[in-house]
C-alpha cells in the first residue's frame, strides 16, 4: 500500500526490506527524481497515544542509517544526494498515509 502511494507520488521503488550484512534495515529504498530515499514505514491502529513517527527514535534511526551505509557501499559510495523519510500509516478505514520527508538526518560528524 505504501509503495503504491509512493509510486503515485513519482517515487521509483528500488528495493523492499533491505537488511545490511552487519545489521541495519531499510523498509523501502527509492528514488525521488535525483535523490536516493531510505524510507521507514510505521503503522499504528490510531494516534491515541502517539504518532507512528515517534517510534523512530535514535536507536531505530541508527539501524536505518547503518542499513543506508551498507546500501551506499553496495553502490561503491557514489556521490549522490540521499535522505531519510518516514511514512506514517494510520490503519483506519480508509487508511491514512502521510509522508514525512527528511524525517531525520545523518549525524553531524558523518561525512559522505
Amino acid at each position: 500500500m505504501v509503495a503504491k502511494e509512493l509510486k503515485r507520488r513519482g517515487f521509483k521503488i528500488l528495493y523492499r526490506n533491505y537488511r545490511g550484512p552487519h545489521g541495519g534495515e531499510i523498509d523501502l529504498v527509492c528514488r525521488d527524481r535525483e535523490t536516493l530515499v531510505f524510507v521507514e514505514v510505521k503503522t499504528r491502529s490510531s494516534e491515541k497515544y502517539s504518532r507512528p513517527l515517534d517510534a523512530v527514535n535514535r536507536k531505530k534511526q541508527k539501524l536505518i542509517q547503518r542499513g543506508a551505509l551498507a546500501w551506499l557501499r553496495l553502490l561503491g559510495l557514489p556521490d549522490l544526494t540521499f535522505r531519510f523519510d518516514v511514512v506514517e500509516v494510520i490503519a483506519s478505514k480508509p487508511p491514512e498515509i502521510r509522508l514525512i520527508e527528511n524525517a531525520f538526518q545523518m549525524p553531524g560528524w558523518f561525512r559522505y
